[in-house]
């Protein structure tokens, strides 16, 4: 059978931008940012998406087209006779995990998207929007039937195949979801008092690079912000045509990734300072903190209602990549048609999604890693054990297991000046960045 292929290269940078661009944008960087001072977190996430967030994308993406294979297969291609393509299955099992709890969240988002557009807009004078959210997640079955909701639109996107389905929906889903972001934002300005929040958002308290705390929140931030490390992007890559040329398009990948947190921040941060919300409210930011703001506001229902919808596009932009990491490796290992597997493997996350869900109520008692419910403990196997050790593995195939003039040319990069940082940065710095991140996610060290 003839691998797939993109149709364009616009399609392909689209489509990684589609990967990148998810709840980890709008709903994670606001209250990151927010819980840690705002521009000074800004200066640092831009630094590091810059120097080792495209590096790593470049390297995975290269990995990718250079195998023409799925997460494992282009270890076992790459690396033949070694154990290194047991790596792959980091990113297989990291995908379970985050579609798993993904698709519940998202869930969310269509359930308030449906609030606005039936006009109850979601909340009741008794319990306000804390108790009103603290209702609907904890109810036994109607989030799980959300996430149903959520995760037939993706597997339907990812049975329809690589051209037709994943690059189709995101030359739709990009720009509609930049243009909603940029009328939020112009909106957002125009708020009373929303200079504050762009003061919050652009203007650094200098005193905060004193905090070690702060440089691991940004760099983890850009790091997972670009979904590396799960093999996303390295199965992307895979069908990538090889005149593709990569430099260019992954930088254009993670400038406009920035661009949707940044302008996501421009959004959210204004309109927080405009009704005197503390930035810091952390995750419950998006589903409690800015429906109040909403309901305040000239337009509301229709702000709310348009703002859901941005967050249904970029967390679909994100779930279909998510799907087609497994569903590219079941599909070669096995044989399996891509409509049986994306059937098969969308479904299993769905039953994840089901303990998610129930974590929050029958099952809320249930603390699988210390004291953490059913979904963090999830996202902290994922987020800081397989995410890192996935980044990790392709970091040292490409920095240390090719040779330095393989590794310039699976990336279409010179030995010169550019190649040298690149192939330094890959080799040496990313690693470890990476496995710092990773001791101190754990508890091993403390910065």
């Amino acid at each position: 059978m003839a691998r797939e292929q993109w149709g364009t290269k616009l399609g392909f940078m689209l489509a990684a931008m589609g990967s990148a661009v998810g709840l980890g944008n709008i709903w994670r960087f606001s209250f990151v940012a927010g819980n840690n001072g705002g521009g000074a977190f800004l200066i640092l996430y831009l630094l590091f998406v810059l120097l080792i967030g495209v590096p790593l994308l470049l390297t995975e993406v290269s990995i990718g087209r250079k195998a023409e294979s799925d997460v494992v297969g282009a270890f076992q291609k790459l690396a033949p006779k070694t154990p290194w393509y047991l790596t792959g299955f980091f990113g297989i099992a990291s995908a379970f995990l985050i579609l798993g709890f993904y698709a519940v969240v998202a869930g969310w988002a269509i359930f308030y998207f449906w609030n606005y557009i039936n006009g109850s807009f979601f909340t009741s004078p008794e319990v306000g929007y804390d108790g009103a959210f603290g209702q609907f997640i904890s109810h036994s079955w109607h989030p799980i039937a959300w996430t149903a909701l959520f995760m037939i639109l993706t597997i339907v996107i990812v049975l329809s195949g690589v051209k037709k389905g994943i690059e189709a929906a995101n030359k739709i889903f990009m720009p509609l979801l930049a243009i909603i972001l940029i009328g939020l934002a112009v909106f957002s300005l125009s708020l009373d008092g929303a200079s504050e929040g762009l003061k919050f958002l652009f203007q650094p308290d200098w005193t905060a690079f004193s905090n070690p705390s702060i440089y691991i929140a940004a760099l983890g931030q850009a790091f997972f912000s670009l979904s590396l490390g799960m093999g996303a992007m390295l199965t992307y890559g895979s069908y990538l045509k090889k005149e593709n040329k990569l430099p260019s398009a992954t930088l254009g990948i993670g400038i406009m990734d920035t661009f949707f947190a940044v302008i996501s921040g421009v959004v959210i941060f204004p309109a927080v300072f405009a009704f005197g919300i503390d930035p810091s409210s952390g995750p419950p930011l998006v589903f409690i903190t800015l429906p109040s703001i909403f309901e305040q506001m000239p337009f509301g229902g229709i702000i709310g209602l348009v703002f859901f919808f941005a967050l249904i596009l970029a967390s679909l932009s994100s779930s279909v990549s998510i799907l087609e990491v497994p569903t590219a490796y079941f599909m070669r290992a096995f044989g399996w048609t891509r409509f049986a597997t994306s059937v098969l493997v969308g479904s299993i996350m769905f039953v994840l999604g089901i303990g998610v869900s129930l974590g929050f109520g029958l099952w809320s008692g249930v603390t699988p890693i210390g004291d953490l419910n059913i979904l963090d403990s999830m996202d902290y196997i994922a987020s800081n054990i397989l995410l890192p050790l996935g980044g990790l593995s392709m970091a040292l195939l490409v920095g240390w297991y090719f040779k330095k003039s393989e590794a310039l040319e699976a990336t279409d990069m010179k030995n010169g000046l550019l190649g040298n940082v690149w192939f330094i940065i890959v080799k040496f710095i990313a690693p470890i960045m990476i496995i710092v991140i990773f001791l101190n996610q754990i508890g091993v060290i403390s910065l």
